[in-house]
């Protein structure tokens, strides 16, 4: 972690914007730092899916040329995050919820389209600099509740995986629109899966919170992600794939591996 804050210090010092290549270098750095410290699942056949499907989405935006990478958290915390230069994570609770191929791919399109807007990157520059040696699976899986682990999500917030605005996520929004229909994937599954985690919310107080911690979602963005479903015509939509049964084999796969670490208090 203290290359990672050197690198960022260095970065802002110069006063300069962080160049494509000083952003893949936090990613790979963040990266390593997160493999130590969450529970990734390395099964090959979950690592092929969840890279394949993200590939075939990362591949149709304006930022084909990074070396994309996409992994599962074994965690049951619903949550997704991304960190700079390509690097996409989805925790195994969200995943266990989608119930087709186009939800996943909706929340995947999303994350990649924060990577996309440079959205982590720019909350970097806005904060010049700040600490960023914060509890990483405290943050992205809750697996820590006591008060110095809060304390250090407080000031986390300010740093790496800050809530994103509104206006971040609404553009994070029809970037994963537009990611997933260049893709040949229905946009119709980010409508879904987002009504499904405020239902779950609404129903089970708590359930989801990992996710809302981190991405402010509410009804009118789920109508304002409809609304540019409508200007497809039923021609353009009828092609675009909502399910597959690779999707289906991926999920069983999921459920036969070693239950997720539980919450630590």
């Amino acid at each position: 972690m203290k290359r990672i804050v050197i690198l960022i210090a260095a970065v802002f010092m110069s006063g300069c914007a962080v160049s494509q290549q000083q952003e893949v270098q936090m990613g790979q750095q963040y990266s390593a730092q997160i493999a130590q410290q969450l529970p990734l699942i390395n099964d090959p056949e979950i690592v092929r899916y969840i890279n394949v499907l993200g590939d075939s989405i990362a591949h149709v935006t304006s930022r084909r040329d990074l070396d994309w990478h996409f992994y599962v958290v074994n965690s049951q915390e619903v949550n997704a995050f991304a960190v700079p230069g390509g690097y996409v994570y989805v925790n195994r609770g969200l995943i266990e919820r989608a119930s087709s191929m186009d939800e996943l791919a909706g929340v995947l399109g999303h994350e990649i389209g924060h990577v996309v807007r440079r959205h982590t990157v720019k909350q970097m520059q806005q904060q010049q600099g700040a600490s960023i040696g914060v509890t990483l699976a405290c943050i992205l899986t809750q697996v820590c509740n006591n008060e110095a682990s809060n304390t250090a999500i407080n000031l986390g917030a300010n740093a790496l995986f800050a809530k994103f605005s509104r206006s971040d996520e609404a553009q994070a929004d029809e970037e994963g629109f537009k990611n997933v229909v260049r893709a040949g994937i229905s946009p119709k599954g980010l409508v879904t899966m987002f009504q499904k985690l405020i239902d779950e919310r609404k129903a089970t107080p708590g359930a989801v919170d990992a996710w809302f911690a981190t991405h402010p979602l509410e009804e009118d963005r789920i109508a304002d992600v409809q609304r540019l479903i409508n200007t497809l015509t039923p021609a353009e939509l009828a092609p675009l794939t909502k399910d597959s049964p690779n999707f289906h084999s991926f999920k069983s796969r999921l459920a036969t591996l070693p239950a997720a670490p539980t919450a630590r208090q």
